[in-house]
């Protein structure tokens, strides 16, 4: 198993909260995460008993909670791991009285840990029911900072989910990806409730990979899908919640200019954009034309999979062409912008430049293919991705 840069956090979370959850795609690692805690993870200090694990999709564990309140009484003193908490949306009142209970009883954290691949159900009831009583963690796919130097080509042609990265060979990375696509499709979209064929949501979501990095319209994607505006921006919010697609929201600045206002709209990891497209070899991305915006989307993902906690991202984007694909309103009040560029001589727009000035920055950025760092321009350092990520962590 591969260390995940979230392994720490996440320790610290249960040290401090009764309860954490840990939101994620199904596949990106939550459970190998979770289940990697031994009994020295026990924030009690006080005993060493490992923590248990219930899976909501096992039908023996689905049994023992259907008197959940007095199974989860009957182990006080154990970490509780609940994996696919979201088909379960009774229990989190349950858990706010054991919670409560125990913390009474001298226990302060460390309760629960709940594993869900479902985010904006999942946290309305869990915010709502266990307010000032839990921490939320996303785990992503791997990102630049969890793979070897050497690796980064593979993280973006083959995506960060585990199984398609390391995989033997190409041949084998595709094959997951696509049966990972089937099965969201044909099976976990259904059991979450949304009655969609999965042919449509499958060209839906072929649609927003041609259009990766693109301005949303919802009227042009209604009329190639032939459904309402309405009915397409509920399959976006579908894939936005399962954490498949970002809806990346314009800048509203203050300046006297009339800005785009609608998101651009990325699906996030790289490995199913090509899958999507059917783009399985690393030669077939370089040549065709989505190669661009993909890298886009992959070092957009990797910058906010490494930018500390409270960071506000968005892009900027101005009628008269002031553009830059990445501001990140950091904690703190520090502002950083970053300009997207997939060659190996990285260039500065005019575009970007009247950003700058409308924007001024505290530290602007292009991220290239290259590892070299150098200033660019006035005030323009030219960085690879990787090095700018670990600038982000230093923030933290």
């Amino acid at each position: 198993m591969r260390a995940r840069r979230l392994q720490n956090r996440l320790r610290q979370a249960l040290a401090g909260f009764p309860a954490v959850v840990l939101i994620g795609p199904r596949q990106a690692g939550k459970t190998t995460l979770a289940r990697g805690l031994d009994a020295a993870a026990d924030p009690s200090g006080n005993n060493r008993v490992p923590p248990e694990y219930l899976d909501l999709e096992s039908p023996p564990d689905q049994a023992k909670l259907e008197d959940a309140s007095s199974y989860l009484r009957s182990r006080p003193d154990r970490l509780v791991i609940i994996d696919e908490v979201q088909r379960a949306p009774g229990l989190f009142q349950v858990l706010r009285g054991v919670i409560d209970e125990r913390i009474l009883a001298g226990r302060p954290a460390g309760h629960f840990l709940l594993l869900g691949s479902a985010a904006l159900e999942l946290l309305k009831q869990s915010t709502e029911s266990l307010a000032g009583r839990i921490e939320i963690l996303e785990l992503a796919p791997f990102d630049v900072l969890e793979v070897e130097p050497g690796e980064e080509t593979a993280l973006w042609i083959r995506g960060g989910f585990p199984r398609s990265l390391l995989a033997e060979n190409d041949e084998a990375s595709v094959a997951w990806r696509a049966s990972f696509i089937a099965t969201y499709l044909e099976r976990d979209i259904p059991q979450l409730g949304p009655r969609i064929p999965a042919e449509t949501l499958r060209r839906f979501w072929t649609m927003l990979a041609h259009r990766q990095g693109a301005i949303l319209n919802l009227s042009e994607l209604a009329r190639s899908l032939a459904v309402s505006g309405k009915t397409v921006a509920g399959y976006l919010d579908l894939l936005v919640d399962l954490l498949l697609v970002r809806r990346l929201e314009p800048l509203h600045a203050n300046v006297s200019k009339r800005l785009v206002r609608s998101p651009r709209i990325y699906v996030r990891d790289s490995g199913l954009v090509h899958t999507l497209l059917r783009l399985d070899r690393e030669s077939d991305v370089l040549g065709h034309p989505i190669a661009g915006a993909s890298w886009e989307g992959h070092i957009v993902e990797s910058l906010l999979a490494a930018a500390p906690r409270r960071t506000d991202p968005h892009f900027y984007r101005t009628a008269a062409g002031a553009e830059v694909d990445l501001v990140l309103d950091l904690p703190g009040g520090k502002r950083w912008i970053v300009e997207i560029k997939r060659g190996g001589v990285p260039s500065v727009t005019r575009g970007f430049h009247s950003a700058m000035a409308d924007l001024e920055p505290d530290r602007a950025f292009v991220v290239y293919s290259g590892r070299d760092r150098y200033p660019k321009a006035e005030r323009v350092e030219a960085i690879g991705v990787r090095e700018l990520a670990l600038e982000l962590t230093r923030l933290a």
